[in-house]
């Protein structure tokens, strides 16, 4: 008997769950069709109804992630306010990416730990390729918005404002998650903020 479709989606519910718990537990470099069948107490061979290959199970992983870090709280964002643009906005967009909270330091660990799976796989690479520049979009519209209100250096394209203030970022998530100690939260906002001074000189 083909199972209802509120089994199938409980069901998928409980794999994403797994999924999850081997992430955090053990990273990408630990997630595989047996171990994601231990935490489920099934066999592998169930798994294969919903990942064919150890790809789809990456690649499924990655969505997660991916949906995980957009539902996730912003509270920089959220304290700028919904009309916050130019600077301002870029920097909550750029602080709510920094592992300053213990919560946001695991997603990081997770994010960062997926990047080996990626770059060995070039559909994967894709992916976290299009994830980023979705991002750097968004950052460029805030660095227009800050250059057209005179907040930014405008010897620079909005585009390279904001990968050069991703490519800054991601470092400093980097350092912050394998010397937590040499980069506590107040040190990565100190940075942060510094960097962000140095783009409004001209």
């Amino acid at each position: 008997m083909t199972p209802a479709r509120g089994d199938h989606e409980a069901r998928r519910a409980e794999v994403s769950a797994a999924v999850w718990r081997v992430l955090t537990e053990r990273g990408f470099a630990g997630l595989t069709l047996r171990a994601v069948a231990g935490e489920l107490g099934a066999t592998t061979g169930l798994l294969t109804h919903y990942f064919p290959s150890k790809r789809a199970l990456l690649r499924y992983a990655l969505d997660l992630l991916d949906e995980a870090h957009a539902a996730r709280p912003r509270p920089h964002t959220e304290a700028a306010g919904p009309d916050a643009e130019g600077l301002p906005a870029l920097r909550a967009a750029l602080l709510d990416i920094l592992p300053l909270t213990p919560e946001s330091a695991a997603g990081s660990r997770i994010w960062v730990s997926s990047w080996d799976a990626a770059l060995a796989d070039p559909e994967l690479a894709g992916d976290h390729a299009a994830r980023y520049r979705r991002a750097r979009t968004r950052m460029a519209a805030f660095a227009a918005a800050a250059q057209d209100r005179g907040e930014l250096r405008t010897d620079r394209t909005p585009e390279d404002l904001a990968g050069a203030a991703q490519s800054f970022v991601l470092g400093l998530v980097v350092q912050a998650l394998f010397a937590p100690a040499e980069f506590p939260p107040e040190r990565q906002r100190a940075l942060l903020d510094a960097y962000l001074a140095d783009l409004a000189t001209e």
